[in-house]
Parts: C-alpha cells; structure tokens; sequence
C-alpha cells in the first residue's frame, strides 16, 4: 500500500473528514458508477442509510446534507461551501435530487436519507448503503461503503476495518513502521523530508508537489483567515459563540505587552480559527481529519510567525515529514474517531505536528521520531465525546491545547539525543489496542463522556 502526502492532506469541507467529507465522496462514487455503468437514465429513485457513528451523529455532523451534496455531484474539494446549505434546503423543498448534477429524481428527505442510530454495517463503525430503484421500485445498483477516518472511503467488499484501495505504486524507501523509516534515513544518510519527497516523485515532479503543498498551505492560511474574522454564533443549537475573531483582535492591540508565553496565544488563536471554520462547515484541509484540522495549521503558523528563518521550503518539509507519521498511524492503526476515539484524530495530528516542526527546527531523524512519540503518547486513550453530536465541543479547544502540546513535544525532543524508552511504533500499537478496548459509547456516537454529562441548549 502506498500513501501520499496529499492523501493525508486534502482540501475538503467542515465539519468532518469522517462524517462529512467521506460521505459526500462515497454519494459521489455511487452516482458515478451509475453514470458509467449506464444505470442512470433508468433510476427513478435513490436512497441513502447511514449506520453506526454515521447513523448516531450523523445530522449533528452534516453527513445527511453531504450525502445530498454528494449525489447530486458536488465534490468536498469545488463544493461552494457558502452555499452548501442553500443547495440541501432547496432539493428537500422541491423534493428532487439532481443525480450526478444533471438526472432528475423524486426525493423525499425523510424517507430517502435513513440514519440508524443502533444499527452497524460488519467492517467499520462508519458505514453506509446507497441503492438506486427503477419505475417498478426495483433495485438497478446498490452499494456499501466505509468512511474510514481522514476521507478515506474503502468499497464495502473490503476486509478489515481499515483497509483502503491498494496502491500498486512500488515506492524507492516503502516503510510500513517508524523503524524502517529511520533505518533507510541511516542507511541513505536523508532526513524523514528526504524520504518522504523521494517517494512522492514517482507520483509528482517536484515543482508540481512543491506547488500542491504551498496550495495546501494557502487554504490553511486562509482558513485561519476567515476563522480570524467571522464572528457570531456557530450552527448547531449549541449557541457555541467564536472566539478567534476577539482573540485576534487582543492579539493584534496589544503589540507592546511583553508576555514569554505570547506565542501560545497566537497559537491558540490559530488552532481556534480553524476549528470555528471547521464547525461552520467552512473549507478545511483535513489534517488528517477534520475533527483534528487545527493542530497541524496552528503548529505550522507558529512556525512562519516567530522561528527565524523560516520559508516555503521548511513549510513543505514540515508537511512531507508529518504526512510520513500521519502514514505511520493511518497504515498501523487508525485515525477515525468512530474507530479508536479522539486519540486517532487529534492525538495522531499532535503527533505529526510534533514531527513536521521538529524537522524544520534541525531535528535528527532520531529526535524528529521521539518527537512524534511524545505527542501521541500523552494523548493515549482520549475519548470521542461530542456533544449533541457537533464538532465543537470539546473538538475545538482540544486542538489548540493539542497545538501547544506539539510545539512542546518538538522542544523537549530537540533537547535530546533521540533515544528514548517508547519507540513511535510501541505508542501507535498502543493507541490501536486501547481503541480496541475502548467502549462504543466513546467512540464518536455521543453516548458517553461529555456528550450525555453537559445538558444541550
């Protein structure tokens, strides 16, 4: 299986990668196979059922609209997120679909979009099925899939919780474990980037890498952006008000206090930004989840903002060598929420935050791997608990306490020589063990923890 860095960061929409994003790709997907299979023109009548985490949180989530969005033909990435909303409303109240953006179909949102709030499909707790029927009400295709954490979407033949696609791709430096990786960057005498960018040019150029990965950086910033400046209430019935844009505005009067920890302000302030856009389904770079957006974006602001010479090369390299770690937990464990707890999502984005500075700040292979250890390390066993089903809380304060974290875990592991007692692969076998012993009810299905011990209003 080969992994790129833009498959661990993809430009998509909030307010998840899991619940959002993954279900739009797989509406999409059907519609498509409709299309080339030549199916279409004979559907009279699709549907939709959402089960497990889907079902349990899923409107909470806006995987109900995504799912809409997605058989009509829009795509998390060109999706125009400013009128998202618009498009769901009208389609429920002239009651049709336009299959693949074009083929009219009768719809109904209550009968044609089911979700099951007790009910699973086999292979992943993120599981749907969509069927297409016929004038005689007869099923003419239908479809399983599986959003497996980050977007990914895995056909519903697959086996094993968190298979994807196989990609054939023979790789110059395939690593499956963080050992394998620091023994070729020995071996090869590279740094994690070096590996990493090796790899991508059998997909790439690297001009064109180079350019995608500044792209993805530019909707980062612009994300922060927009977090910085829209103010109001976010959706949900949570009345959960924005922070960034006053935050922001302390940040900027203030220029002339003189405070050694400014600069965990600022990060807060970028993390909060992210994850308040995240939560009003604005445009996100999955990083490697939604859920988790911000603590990749914050780290690398802090990064720009206040290390000497930093540039556009360190920010590719920061995003090459935490794609590497992001692989790492992706191939070995897991980064869905519904799958191993929050642990997978922002616990591993602290971890390939940790990692991406630490290379940019000097880092050895050796302290960058310690680095990464440390950021997923003490974030083992923390739970998926959102309350009402929303990302927001505690989704949005947890990434900019995961943010500070990072920058910390990055310290602390330059200050040494990268030798340490619990090796990266030690840690992520960990955190896939404790997400497997893990209860459901704290497993993205607002069931346990927070979600049933804070009262809704």
């Amino acid at each position: 299986m080969a992994l790129s860095v833009l498959d661990l960061f993809s430009i998509g929409i909030g307010p998840s990668s899991s619940h959002t994003v993954g279900p739009m790709r797989a509406a999409k997907r059907f519609t498509d196979g409709l299309e080339s299979s030549g199916q279409l023109a004979a559907t009279v009548r699709v549907q939709a059922e959402l089960f497990g985490s889907l079902g349990a949180t899923g409107r909470g989530h806006g995987s109900d609209k995504a799912v809409v969005l997605g058989l009509q033909g829009q795509s998390p990435e060109t999706v125009d997120t400013s009128t998202a909303d618009d498009q769901v409303a009208a389609a429920a109240l002239d009651a049709e679909l336009r299959i693949a953006g074009h083929h009219r179909v009768d719809f109904n949102w209550d009968e044609d979009v089911v979700l099951h709030r007790r009910k699973s499909l086999p292979a992943h707790p993120n599981g749907m099925t969509f069927r297409a029927l016929d004038h005689a009400g007869e099923v003419l295709r239908e479809r399983s899939f599986y959003s497996i954490g980050g977007g990914f979407v895995v056909d519903g033949d697959a086996s094993g919780s968190d298979k994807v696609v196989a990609d054939s791709t023979e790789l110059p430096h395939p690593f499956t474990t963080a050992d394998e990786l620091l023994a070729i960057c020995a071996r090869e005498d590279m740094s994690i980037s070096d590996v990493m960018l090796a790899n991508e040019l059998v997909w790439r150029s690297e001009a064109e890498l180079r350019e995608r990965l500044l792209q993805i950086w530019a909707v980062m910033r612009e994300c922060v952006d927009n977090g910085c400046a829209a103010e109001g209430i976010l959706p949900g019935g949570l009345n959960v008000k924005r922070r960034a844009p006053s935050l922001f505005k302390t940040l900027t009067a203030d220029t002339a206090v003189s405070d050694p920890l400014r600069a965990m302000e600022w990060v807060n302030l970028f993390a909060l930004a992210v994850n308040e856009e995240n939560a009003a389904g604005g445009r996100i770079v999955t990083a490697p989840t939604n859920g988790a957006a911000g603590i990749v974006p914050a780290v690398l602001h802090y990064y720009t903002k206040f290390v000497q010479g930093a540039d556009d090369d360190g920010v590719v390299r920061f995003l090459l060598a935490a794609a590497a770690v992001g692989i790492l937990f992706k191939i070995n464990a897991s980064i869905s929420g519904a799958e191993v707890g929050c642990q997978g999502e922002v616990g591993s984005a602290c971890s390939m935050a940790a990692a991406g500075l630490c290379e940019v700040l000097g880092g050895t292979p050796e302290q960058v791997e310690n680095a990464a250890e440390v950021g997923i390390e003490h974030n083992l066993g923390l739970t998926c608990d959102p309350v009402g089903g929303l990302v927001q809380i505690p989704c949005i304060e947890r990434n900019a306490i995961a943010s500070v974290k990072a920058i910390n875990a990055a310290r602390l592991a330059l200050h040494g020589d990268g030798s340490h007692k619990v090796s990266l692969d030690k840690a992520i076998k960990t955190m896939r063990e404790t997400g497997a012993d893990m209860k459901s009810k704290y497993k993205e299905t607002s069931r346990g923890g927070l979600a049933v011990n804070v009262v809704e209003c």
